[in-house]
């Protein structure tokens, strides 16, 4: 009988050693979590800016290839009508 209540009392030392967490511990996870949702939250609004950069980029290089066009359409024009003379 006392070598079950020894054993149960250092089983009862041992769980409570290792299953409890200290406020340190959940201190330094809470930190950490903090860390990530800055992280998060600065990719995040990287990712909107480099979106926004992009559509401008996009944009402009739609204008540069409608200018490219009419310009070639003049002088497709200008070249038939130097043939025709």
């Amino acid at each position: 009988m006392k070598k079950v209540m020894k054993l149960s009392m250092v089983a009862m030392v041992a769980l409570l050693a290792v299953g409890c967490a200290s406020t340190s511990d959940i201190e330094n996870l809470q930190s950490q979590v903090d860390g990530l949702k800055t992280s998060v939250a600065q990719a995040s609004a990287d990712a909107a800016s480099a979106a926004s950069q992009a559509a401008a980029a996009e944009a402009a290089a739609n204008r540069a290839a409608q200018y490219a066009q009419d310009t070639n359409s003049k002088l497709d024009s200008m070249f038939k009508k130097s043939m025709m003379k």
